[in-house]
């Protein structure tokens, strides 16, 4: 699997070493994933051709019988992590395996099974070592997802806004969010439904709302380069619609996130969003009922609604307590937390009674934030007592610095820039 994991303290390599209970399992988990690229069943493992040699021998026999069998064709493939080699030394290495008691024959173009040899060469492109760290031999299973990143590239989608989602990280939330066909999955800060166009992928029916009437509707100024429109048929609806989607979209509503709109009873599988931080896009709410009102007298009609601010802690309250109301028990919440490094410990994560953390990743942005990819799971029934903003707000939301993440944000861009001005000078 190739990603940089650390496990028992070893050390960071692209292969990771999983106990799973069958082979269903297995390509199950490689039907969802888009960061692992391939699964094997290993036969053996070693520090060296030797080790791997001598694993290999003590491989069960019976384990290796139905694979090898005369009337089946195979073929076997090298890979190699950090270094490339030449078609004779990959010959080579292949001839040196000979000892294994294959019975059939090789068939390169469309054989019964392919066997892989996978060699590591460390993380490090400027010291590649002249043998390999590890070396695996397995046979191949199942491929992952990855090519899902390319097909469904922000790049070529119809529709795209400042702060679209990259194709990698919406699959990743989805999958976080255990998304599966027929569920109801909502974004409560839509933008350009990114996260939507995962969720649907996976066969859940979406829906969202943005308090942007211009994002909603699809108008206004573009977000492409050398556009200066949106075109009438750019919309979230065309976004599915070219994935061939659209069946699974319910609809996208102009709404205020810190005003739920929905009846009492409404559920949802799955509640998944990236809420604005302040940088690209503005955190907004609409004004108060006196705002409201006073506009509505002067006969107000056009979509520019009385905005006011909307500090990241009051939106990450509002989003907890609408999910622990909203979701279905067992439900998740999947959500982008910014953060200050130099602030960060565990207890500045939102809490809310029912809702229990699954899982917190971080996302490096620069030398001094990132963003951490949080998992909630609804594990209680919403009660009356949970309406209490007040009591909630101070027990469970006791850390007030994420309002001033766009200030310690672009502090240090002007530190960065007056320190590369310095040097130029220099």
């Amino acid at each position: 699997l190739p990603m940089s994991v650390d496990f028992a303290g070893q050390q960071f390599s692209p292969f990771w070493i999983l106990s799973m209970p069958s082979e269903e399992m297995a390509r199950g988990l490689m039907k969802r994933t888009v960061c692992a690229k391939s699964i094997f069943e290993l036969w053996g493992h070693g520090k060296s051709a030797e080790e791997l040699y001598s694993s290999l021998k003590n491989y069960p026999a019976e384990k290796m019988a139905p694979f090898l069998q005369s009337n089946l064709t195979y073929k076997i493939k090298v890979h190699t992590f950090n270094k490339t080699l030449t078609q004779e030394e990959k010959i080579q290495k292949i001839d040196s395996l000979e000892f294994l008691p294959f019975e059939g024959k090789v068939n390169l173009k469309k054989p019964n099974h392919i066997f892989w040899l996978l060699e590591d060469y460390g993380m490090d492109p400027n010291n590649i070592p002249e043998q390999p760290l590890d070396l695996y031999f397995g046979r191949w299973i199942a491929n992952g997802q990855r090519d899902l990143i390319e097909s469904y590239s922000v790049k070529r989608r119809h529709f795209i806004g400042n702060t679209s989602m990259d194709a990698c990280l919406a699959f990743l939330m989805a999958n976080h969010g255990r998304v599966k066909p027929n569920d109801v999955v909502f974004d409560p800060f839509v933008g350009t439904g990114g996260l939507l166009i995962a969720s649907a992928h996976f066969g859940a029916y979406v829906c969202g709302t943005d308090i942007d009437y211009n994002t909603v509707h699809g108008l206004g100024k573009a977000s492409r380069k050398n556009q200066k429109w949106r075109g009438p048929d750019e919309n979230i609806r065309a976004n599915l619609r070219q994935y061939g989607l659209e069946k699974h979209y319910l609809d996208v509503l102009v709404s205020d996130a810190s005003k739920a709109i929905w009846r009492k009873g409404v559920k949802f599988d799955a509640v998944i969003t990236d809420p604005p931080y302040g940088i690209r896009e503005a955190t907004r709410r609409t004004g108060s009922q006196k705002e409201m009102a006073k506009m509505a007298e002067r006969g107000t009609e056009n979509h520019i609604s009385i905005s006011s601010n909307y500090h990241l802690s009051d939106i990450l309250f509002d989003l907890l307590k609408f999910a622990a109301e909203y979701l279905v028990l067992g439900g998740r919440l999947v959500y982008w937390l910014p953060v200050y490094k130099p602030e960060y410990t565990e207890e500045i994560i939102p809490r809310h009674p029912c809702l229990k953390l699954i899982s917190n990743c971080e996302q490096t942005l620069s030398s001094h934030t990132s963003r951490h990819l949080i998992t909630m799971e609804k594990v209680k029934d919403f009660e009356d007592e949970d309406r209490d903003s007040h009591i909630l707000d101070s027990q469970y939301l006791p850390y007030k610095s994420h309002n001033s993440f766009r200030e310690k944000y672009f502090s240090g861009v002007t530190k960065r820039i007056a320190k590369e001005e310095k040097d130029s000078q220099k």
